[in-house]
């Protein structure tokens, strides 16, 4: 197949890290240009977006950087990287349940404080923080601010163990969020599960898993069955602009137009032919062009 540029929502599976997942992909979409948003835990599955070729310079200009998990806490247990892939640090009997669960979740919505667990991607001092914790080290943190915009119950699959929806801002631990509910009940908890069911523009129902994107690849068909989403997919939220030819030009080549009849903002922007250019913004009616993704005549 030619070398793609676009997005391609993953499924992820459960034990690969977000890095397997472009390593495995990148021979059989022919391109080492691959990148991704969004970093899930190896014990996480769900939505994951891999930027492709020219779609890479997309993935730090996203809008929308939202979340929603499906997480099942399990109480009566805490480790020390805050899910069940890590060793236990505490064991308790479980003295709460559902009405106590339900009880407390409210408070655990709105603009909160989260300090970052030490096993993640966080840097401190140029050092991720999750190399600290493998030596045994403990790191000063600072809390920063998240908003969990919501959180539904969806009930218990099993004694201690209760589902979870949880929609929220970028840069939220849920498995912190699991140990500060337990904390809240009196009780230790962990994460038991997590599935990632919307990320930014991206839903689960759009991704696929990797054996069928790879047997896609292999037989040519991801080059037309419409898995492989336009770049600017991303920019949804933003108005459209239509350009002229002659405003086009002035586009790539980097110089602004001057009393262009539109509301100032930001817009993504096409040309005569639909074709996507890229983002520009129009200030004091003045169009300036901010970042191309297609390629200069």
């Amino acid at each position: 197949m030619q070398t793609p540029n676009g997005i391609l929502p993953v499924d992820k599976p459960a034990g690969w890290t977000s890095f397997d997942v472009l390593a495995k992909l990148r021979g059989a979409l022919g391109t080492r240009k691959l990148g991704h948003s969004g970093t899930l835990d190896p014990m996480a599955t769900g939505v994951l977006a891999v930027f492709i070729g020219k779609a890479t310079a997309a993935a730090d200009r996203q809008l929308n950087h939202d979340k929603t998990y499906e997480a099942t806490i399990r109480l009566g247990l805490r480790t020390d990287t805050g899910d069940i892939t890590g060793t236990a640090l505490e064991t308790a009997p479980v003295t709460v349940g559902e009405s106590e669960l339900k009880a407390v979740l409210p408070q655990f919505t709105g603009e909160l404080m989260q300090l970052p667990p030490m096993y993640s991607a966080v840097k401190i001092n140029g050092q991720p923080l999750y190399k600290a914790a493998r030596k045994g080290q403990t790191v000063e943190r600072t809390p920063r601010p998240i908003t969990v915009y919501s959180i539904e119950y969806l009930g218990s699959p099993a004694p201690g163990d209760y589902i979870l929806r949880v929609s929220c801002s970028k840069g939220t631990y849920i498995r912190v969020l699991a140990e500060d509910i337990g904390t809240a009940l009196g009780v230790p908890a962990t994460l038991a599960a997590l599935r990632r069911t919307q990320a930014g523009e991206f839903g689960i129902e759009q991704c696929h898993t990797l054996p069928e994107i790879l047997a896609a690849a292999e037989s040519g068909a991801l080059e037309s069955n419409g898995w492989m989403l336009p770049i600017e997919t991303v920019f949804a939220p933003l108005p459209q602009l239509h350009v002229d030819n002659a405003v086009k030009k002035h586009l790539l080549n980097g110089c602004p137009t001057s009393h262009y009849p539109a509301e100032d903002g930001r817009y993504r922007v096409y040309g005569p032919d639909g074709a996507f250019l890229g983002l520009a913004a129009i200030t004091g009616g003045v169009l300036n062009v901010e970042k191309l993704f297609c390629e200069r005549d």
